[in-house]
């Protein structure tokens, strides 16, 4: 006889995490499903939450919190769900490997995959050197010589917004997708440089340290912060779709703002499949609000 949880969280993230610890303390029954490729898993300093001055690691942050809602019981399996329904008012899960997963109440923590390009001695800079997200990072690259690696329109608007932050700002329209001369005459109003070409590698000094970027036709641009802006990003709401939970033109959940139940009753939404700026400090409190609307869910039909 196959286990039921109380509540199943998939999506060992920031959002996930923050739940698991509200409903460990509640002392219900609580699995948690990770994939463990999610944004806090490549990010390599948040610099921007309270109480961490000096920054801290995704890493560290899912290894503390993972800790945290052990000690209170709470359950963690390594997989990757590709598939849930509801069945006489249950919650069936099928893992990517064949295991299969019962719970009374869902939620879905399943976060948002950025768009990075594989660029050659990258991946050691983000989050230390290389930011992809202008509300958390953009005070890293006040007054500082900055390289835009991104495409199109998308990269452009990045340029014009880390324009508030510094007036050194080159954008490299990578594979030279489209920019329309309206917006080109705006970066050039605002003295942003504006190349085209591929990215072949980024120059990194002492491992994370960018200096620049090369590009494939031996061209090197300098820098001193690197800003990702590719767009297309994917939000990871294919669960929440399978189950009929209402999703966006954009692809995220609108999620109840009280509660964080969706419109498919017995199943919540956190973090950054949800419609908001995708933070980790709000991904924190979708967490908890939805863990604790999950309890009263658990404790009203325990009493009845």
């Amino acid at each position: 006889m196959k286990k039921t949880y109380d509540c199943i969280i998939v999506g060992g993230g920031i959002a996930g995490l923050q739940a698991a610890i509200q409903l460990g303390r509640y002392e219900h029954d609580i699995l948690v499903v990770d994939a463990n490729d999610g944004r806090s898993a490549i990010c390599r300093c948040y610099h921007n939450l309270l109480g961490w001055p000096d920054g801290v690691s995704g890493e560290q942050l899912r290894s503390l919190g993972r800790k945290q809602a052990e000690s209170y019981g709470v359950e963690f399996q390594s997989d990757r769900i590709v598939n849930a329904r509801k069945d006489k008012g249950e919650f069936i899960l099928d893992g990517k490997d064949g295991n299969h997963y019962v719970a009374r109440k869902l939620l879905l923590a399943t976060g948002v995959k950025d768009n990075i390009p594989k660029i050659k001695y990258l991946d050691p800079c983000l989050g230390l050197s290389v930011y992809v997200c202008p509300d958390c990072d953009g005070y890293e690259v006040k007054g500082k010589k900055v390289v835009i690696l991104g495409s199109g329109e998308t990269g452009a608007g990045m340029a014009l917004t880390l324009n508030y932050w510094s007036d050194d700002i080159i954008f490299i329209n990578h594979e030279s997708n489209e920019v329309s001369e309206e917006t080109k005459a705006e970066l050039k109003e605002k003295n942003i440089g504006y190349e085209e070409g591929i990215i072949s590698e980024a120059i990194v000094e002492d491992e994370s340290g960018f200096k620049g970027v090369l590009l494939d036709n031996g061209e090197v641009i300098t820098g001193e912060r690197g800003f990702i802006a590719f767009g297309g990003n994917k939000v990871h709401t294919e669960l929440a779709e399978q189950l009929g939970v209402h999703i966006m033109d954009n692809k995220h959940i609108n999620a109840d703002a009280r509660s964080k139940e969706t419109n498919v009753e017995n199943v919540w939404a956190a973090g950054d499949i949800v419609a908001h700026s995708e933070q980790v400090s709000t991904a924190m409190g979708d967490g908890s609000i939805a863990a604790i609307w999950i309890h009263k869910k658990l404790l009203a039909e325990r009493n009845s």
